[in-house]
């Protein structure tokens, strides 16, 4: 009855198959966006950053402190200390920095998904991130600091001062950001260092070179490279031996002043040819496309990527950067543009795919076109899955899309290729041949569609391990094969009479027999 009501009101069916697929897309706005979904994994850690100049033991006791606070957590079952670590903590695949002793990592493993009644990690990290609040002078990360953790915001110039300027502004705007967790900026680590200035005519006069000055200052501070240290020599092994001032020295000018350096005359000491003062300065200084860049690590703390990438940009500090200031994104933001920007162009590849092996199939050009119009009428469905259970679109929910382009045409091949038969086999009209097309195949298209969404229902509802990354791709195809194959009975067999009635027009047209 209904697929003959479509066959009677073809303008009015395809205009609405039009209003659906069209009207889908303004839902795509209100879904949230973001790269990978985090994870619910059993593990995730606390990484500490002290101010710089502090030493081991503080490091240990703030560390052995966040340790009492992080255990009082139900869900904590054990704690891992690190102290001294280079980029322990971060990102696993970014360089490692250099070892410092003000720095520490709690690795911490949570219980299993299935015993925590509901909460997922973030809702745990959250807990710790408000507890660990109390320890004093001291920044903490949260998470393992990988992908779909946080949003990395960066700004470079060349200019140096007016960088680290409205740096500052930037970071106060962006703690007003509602919901978001910690935020860390590179731009704050400045420490305590010896500053020798060199009197250069001096220097002349007394034929001192300033590489003399540095490897004195460095040998007796740091001690010498390893391979200009002498070595004792043991039966089994050979133990460097590194000679240098005690680590009191360090903060003695006058002692350092009286260290002599080689000249054209004889030693020198230092005191005559440079003069030596404690100061402040950058712990390093980083760069991004040979600019020094600044760079805001914001953790998302369950909010989706895309929202907090567009509230960042959308305060006025960020909207209008001083002339020599750029702002740019690097990690997931960056790679969730590339990959938005590159879909397309898969599913376009994706959907050519599909229409040759059809062409080939049918040995014709123009009806696989009709089988194609499956894919229009599935994508929907994908998009309201999507905004019913406010899941994200994101890497995964986009390779659902694809797969789901495969998936859909199914139900159009099952109809478009029992019409051809019944028309040429049997000898039937056209109108008699869809009508009998759709009531002999709607069982086995809807019984294929069944039999697929109950496989997918336990990932899709996320039983079993973690279903972070799985869960997107099942509601994209669930969604998208319940609306493919109820409107694929109703809007194909409309299409079909569509380009058959073109095929006829052409036939005649160039004067051949419409067969």
């Amino acid at each position: 009855g209904w697929v003959a009501w479509c066959m009677h009101h073809r303008w009015w069916t395809m205009l609405g198959a039009a209003v659906f697929f069209f009207g889908s897309f303004a839902l795509v706005p209100l879904l949230p966006t973001g790269f990978v979904p985090p994870d619910d994994l059993s593990q995730t850690q606390v990484y500490l950053s002290l101010t710089p100049g502090s030493t081991f033991q503080e490091t240990r006791d703030v560390a052995e402190k966040a340790r009492l606070v992080v255990e009082k957590n139900p869900h904590v079952k054990m704690v891992y200390t690190a102290i001294g670590g280079g980029a322990s903590g971060s990102d696993p695949f970014s360089p490692r920095g250099a070892s410092e002793v003000r720095k520490a990592t709690l690795t911490i493993n949570l219980t299993p998904r299935q015993q925590r009644g509901g909460l997922t990690k973030q809702t745990i990290e959250t807990e710790l991130r408000d507890s660990l609040a109390v320890l004093p002078g001291v920044q903490f990360k949260v998470g393992l600091g990988g992908s779909n953790e946080k949003y990395i915001l960066v700004l470079a110039s060349e200019n140096g001062p007016l960088l680290a300027d409205h740096a500052r502004v930037v970071e106060r705007e962006l703690r007003t950001i509602p919901g978001i967790g910690n935020i860390t900026s590179t731009a704050s680590l400045v420490r305590p260092e010896l500053v020798v200035r060199p009197d250069f005519a001096r220097m002349a006069d007394l034929g001192v070179t300033s590489a003399a000055i540095a490897d004195t200052l460095r040998i007796a501070t740091a001690g010498d490279y390893d391979q200009s240290l002498a070595k004792l020599n043991l039966a089994q092994r050979q133990v460097p031996i590194v000679v240098k001032l005690p680590p009191l020295a360090r903060q003695d000018l006058s002692l350092l002043e009286r260290l002599t350096v080689a000249g054209k005359n004889g030693p020198v000491m230092i005191a005559n040819v440079a003069t030596l003062t404690i100061a402040g300065g950058p712990a390093e200084i980083d760069r991004y496309d040979r600019l020094r860049n600044i760079n805001f690590e914001i953790e998302l703390n369950q909010q989706p990527l895309g929202d907090v990438e567009k509230m960042a940009l959308a305060l006025p500090s960020l909207k209008t950067l001083p002339p020599g200031v750029i702002q740019t994104t690097v990690g997931d933001a960056e790679s969730m543009g590339e990959l938005f920007a590159s879909f397309g162009l898969a599913m376009a590849t994706g959907v050519l795919c599909i229409y040759v092996v059809l062409v080939l199939l049918f040995k014709d050009f123009v009806q696989p076109v009709t089988i194609l119009a499956a894919l229009v009428l599935s994508v929907p469905g994908a998009f309201l899955a999507l905004f019913i259970t406010q899941t994200a679109l994101s890497m995964p929910s986009m390779i659902g899309l694809i797969m789901l382009m495969g998936i859909a045409t199914k139900n159009s091949i099952l109809l478009i290729d029992y019409v051809i038969l019944a028309r040429r086999e049997h000898g039937l009209d056209r109108w008699s041949a869809l009508l009998d097309a759709c009531r002999k195949r709607a069982r086995p298209i809807i019984m294929t569609t069944v039999a697929m969404g109950a496989g997918m229902l336990p990932i899709a509802l996320g039983i079993g391990t973690d279903p972070s990354f799985r869960a997107p791709m099942a509601i994209v195809v669930i969604g998208g094969l319940i609306t493919s194959t109820f409107l694929s009975l109703l809007v194909i067999p409309v299409v079909f009479t569509f380009v058959d009635d073109l095929i006829v027009v052409v036939r005649t047209k160039l004067g051949m027999r419409p067969h």
